[in-house]
């Protein structure tokens, strides 16, 4: 098995899968709306008090990103399970993993790319300063992809499971929350002068450890759901 023949592999999944998701735009935007609509009627609830709203807004984005995050992992390997995709990706002779690697990455483009792209709207719409936008904006592009990665285990872990949605939230919700306490926690300390270089540490070896392990575990909890 050459890396060029394992490179293209992995190359046309990630293109059938973002191709296949294009094709289905209102999955695609579901996530995106929800992030939006629930970060935007935050300040109807609060009120309009711009110092409150900016105390609050890491927060506020962080939770409704990683609700939104959660709202697509039903999808993941639903599909494939069901037209018989994965089990003509068990007979491939690549590595499971670095299929799952390339799923998880197009989960990743067209559901929490998005996310990073638009936070920077959200949070003028709460009153976040420039350098705090740029700061959250770094901290989402480091968790979303973690975030992606752990769903995927608990994804293939529920999968062909009846209720698998709520209880691969269940799942994934615990280990979901270490990123959600230092992603925000970073915007917050930088706000308060305490600077944020230990935060973005942690995220960073969250995302890496992630990337490291998630793919394996993944693959062998697709191979048990397939048994």
């Amino acid at each position: 098995m050459s890396e060029g023949s394992l490179l293209f592999a992995w190359r046309s999944m990630l293109v059938r899968d973002v191709m296949l998701a294009m094709r289905r735009k209102a999955d695609v935007l579901t996530t995106l709306f929800f992030f939006l609509i629930v970060v935007s009627l935050f300040p109807l609830g609060v009120g309009p008090e711009l110092e409150t709203l900016r105390q609050i807004a890491p927060g506020v984005i962080w939770v409704a990103a990683l609700l939104a995050a959660m709202l697509s992992l039903g999808r993941l390997f639903s599909d494939d399970y069901d037209d018989g995709t994965l089990e003509q990706m068990l007979l491939l002779p690549h590595s499971l993993s670095m299929m799952v690697l390339s799923k998880v990455f197009a989960h990743w483009l067209l559901s929490g790319l998005p996310l990073v792209v638009f936070s920077p709207l959200l949070g003028m719409q709460l009153g976040l300063n420039g350098d705090a936008i740029i700061l959250l904006m770094i901290t989402l592009a480091l968790g979303t992809p973690a975030l992606s990665l752990i769903g995927a285990v608990g994804a293939g872990l529920t999968l062909g499971v009846r209720g698998g949605g709520v209880l691969v939230s269940l799942l994934v919700l615990p280990l979901y929350i270490p990123i959600l306490i230092f992603g925000a926690g970073a915007v917050e300390s930088a706000a308060s002068g305490l600077g944020a270089d230990a935060h973005l540490s942690i995220l960073g070896a969250f995302f890496i450890g992630a990337l490291v392990v998630t793919p394996l575990s993944t693959a062998a909890a697709l191979r048990i759901s397939l048994d």
